[in-house]
């Protein structure tokens, strides 16, 4: 019996912008099945049939380099869980995943809260976390802040998949104003909500993509946004080749803005290939 495959390609880079002196956004790629888990280069291809993947983009805040220690926090728990939830896919219990993505991301916030309570220089220490989970067809996501993943299929048009956590991300949601507006807005950079950061409680947002072959995602911090539209990152994904687009995204928001840290990370699903028996 033939086996099938599909290839899967992406590509992440991370920028401090023109303003900042240090990079307080952390992304990570992994693969992981039921024995081990490796960590992936910033750039690559790996055949998705038999492991899962996790693509992640952080962006810390604190005093000092709380913020930078925040987003790496996030990012190296990741690597402490997802790997015993294997077994899930394995058994098809697709409604675990909502529970594993649930925990991981109360834990991370459970010992920022630890931390800035024993240590002062941790004070006020937090971090955005968007989070992609890939499987054969599937992609889940859980999300916190106001970092994004957008999802550009094949034939269709562009859409943010995860929602700003912040009260202008909710008017916008509501339609009360628009892109241009919320760029403007005194309050855009106030989140509502956060890993850590003083926040008391943690509610990720959870949710599941069907994907097909040839589809994007983009996950990246609020450094991007600020310095592109989001119809000139949708003309970047949709046109530019892997890994260049990468460069192309962070080149852009840089000169238009770079006030901030800028993170971009595209994954692209290939298209299935079938393995001689």
């Amino acid at each position: 019996m033939s086996a099938a495959s599909f290839p899967l390609q992406w590509s992440g880079l991370s920028h401090p912008g023109k303003v900042r002196t240090n990079n307080e956004d952390t992304f990570l790629a992994l693969a992981f099945d039921a024995q081990e888990l490796r960590f992936l280069g910033k750039t690559g291809v790996a055949d998705g049939s038999e492991q899962d993947f996790v693509f992640a983009v952080s962006d810390g805040m604190g005093g000092a380099k709380s913020g930078e220690f925040a987003s790496k926090i996030a990012t190296e728990r990741i690597t402490k869980l997802l790997p015993r939830s294997f077994r899930y896919r394995a058994l098809g219990m697709e409604s675990g995943f909502q529970d594993i993505l649930q925990e991981l991301f109360l834990r991370i916030h459970q010992e920022m809260q630890t931390l800035a309570r024993f240590y002062e220089e941790c004070a006020g220490m937090g971090c955005t976390l968007s989070l992609g989970w890939i499987t054969p067809e599937l992609f889940y996501f859980a999300h916190v802040g106001d970092s994004r993943i957008y999802h550009l299929p094949r034939h269709g048009a562009m859409q943010q998949i995860t929602h700003d956590h912040n009260y202008v991300g909710w008017l916008r949601r509501q339609g009360q104003i628009t892109e241009s507006e919320a760029r403007r807005h005194p309050r855009r950079h106030v989140l509502q909500k956060a890993l850590g950061a003083d926040h008391q409680f943690v509610e990720p947002q959870i949710g599941v993509v069907r994907y097909e072959p040839g589809d994007r995602f983009l996950l990246c911090s609020d450094g991007l946004v600020d310095g592109l539209w989001d119809n000139r990152i949708g003309a970047l994904l949709g046109s530019e080749p892997l890994p260049g687009v990468t460069q192309k995204l962070l080149d852009e928001a840089n000169a238009n803005s770079g006030k901030d840290n800028v993170t971009a990370l595209v994954v692209e699903m290939g298209r299935a290939e079938v393995k001689p028996p």
